[in-house]
């Protein structure tokens, strides 16, 4: 499997990782309990969605796990990617983390919540696991965030994940929805901006050209916060606005 072409993108195959996260993850951490959340806990899932796990582990074991966390996730997979949310940097017995695999879709990354069970008691990692932290890396998991929504139908979304992931690269936030041509400017000025990200970029192009259809007809430009109006009329679909707000948590 490539970087996730449309016809890859099988539910049967996410299924199936998502068993063998769970079992690697329990494992890692006798004691400690692994399970599903968001959509393919609630069975709502499409074949877009990624993978959420709480994975709950005793607060003496709880620094040795996260710092352990790229051995035990490898032994699912090689790994592409593995970011941590900033926001939990710091935080006692709490880390958010975001891991991408070679060779799968880049829509199934997996958003590993990792807690003990008391918070306060937890012991603190002697490192982090996690690559360093990249604004372009962040910038092209909101690029494939947006070609998500895009594929979903829903244009606000694509919109507001590409205008804010153009910010972080210091881009100008407008699209266009043309958005074959508005992902190729995210990954050209993520790669001008770190041109270690350029793999990166590329399977974001070929997932761009694989999954999203070429424009047809003009659409006025729309910059980053329009979309907000968009976003009020699409709140039936809760699901999409779940995966959303996660998508651009991990792209932060």
């Amino acid at each position: 499997m490539t970087g996730g072409q449309p016809a890859e993108v099988d539910p049967a195959v996410r299924a199936a990782l998502a068993a063998d996260l769970l079992v690697a993850l329990r494992a890692a951490c006798p004691g400690s309990t692994a399970r599903l959340r968001g959509s393919l806990a609630a069975g709502t899932a499409d074949r877009y969605s990624d993978i959420d796990i709480a994975w709950q582990v005793p607060a003496a074991e709880f620094g040795r796990c996260v710092a352990e966390v790229r051995r035990t996730l490898a032994r699912v997979g090689p790994l592409r990617s593995l970011r941590s949310d900033p926001e939990f940097a710091g935080t006692p017995g709490h880390r958010l983390l975001f891991a991408a695999f070679h060779g799968l879709p880049l829509f199934w990354r997996l958003d590993l919540d990792v807690h003990a069970d008391r918070r306060f008691e937890a012991t603190v990692p002697a490192d982090s696991p996690a690559d360093p932290w990249s604004p372009a890396a962040s910038a092209l998991a909101n690029a494939v965030a947006a070609v998500k929504a895009v594929c979903r139908g829903r244009s606000g979304t694509a919109s507001g994940l590409l205008g804010r992931g153009l910010l972080r690269v210091g881009a100008e936030p407008v699209t266009t929805g043309d958005w074959r041509a508005d992902l190729a400017r995210l990954t050209a000025a993520a790669t001008a901006a770190e041109p270690g990200q350029r793999s990166l970029a590329a399977a974001v192009d070929e997932l761009a050209a694989a999954a999203v259809r070429p424009a047809s007809g003009d659409r006025p430009p729309r910059v980053v916060g329009e979309e907000a109006a968009l976003e009020q009329r699409d709140q039936g679909d809760r699901r999409d606005a779940g995966d959303a707000a996660a998508d651009d948590r991990g792209g932060r």
